[in-house]
């Protein structure tokens, strides 16, 4: 099953979680890393601020114990992102999971 957050206008910054609680018992996060497919398809890391991917960029990313947020801006009209939250967990475990965003002019 695919997570898919609602959709975003390109004029947005918006933020999207991921709650890992189900996923990691009573293990907590230590890092989130996020990733989004580029133009070609291939993931490619997204930092903070940092360049513009596919159309789309992460502001900043927060963490608490169990959710992982991306607080994205920009996007493509009527394309649909693929972006990948990898964390790991205070026992050692990797997870990664991905959500899809659709950008829609509204």
């Amino acid at each position: 099953m695919s997570l898919k957050w609602p959709n975003k206008d390109p004029d947005e910054i918006l933020d999207y979680s991921i709650d890992w609680s189900r996923f990691i018992g009573s293990a907590t996060l230590n890092t989130a890393a996020w990733s989004v497919d580029n133009a070609d398809g291939v993931k490619t890391t997204l930092v903070a601020s940092g360049p513009i991917v596919h159309g789309i960029q992460l502001v900043s990313s927060t963490l608490t114990n169990t959710v992982a947020t991306a607080r994205i801006s920009l996007g493509t009209d009527n394309i649909k992102y693929k972006f990948h939250c990898t964390v790991t967990t205070s026992d050692g475990l990797t997870f990664e999971r991905t959500v899809s965003l659709r950008v829609r002019e509204k």
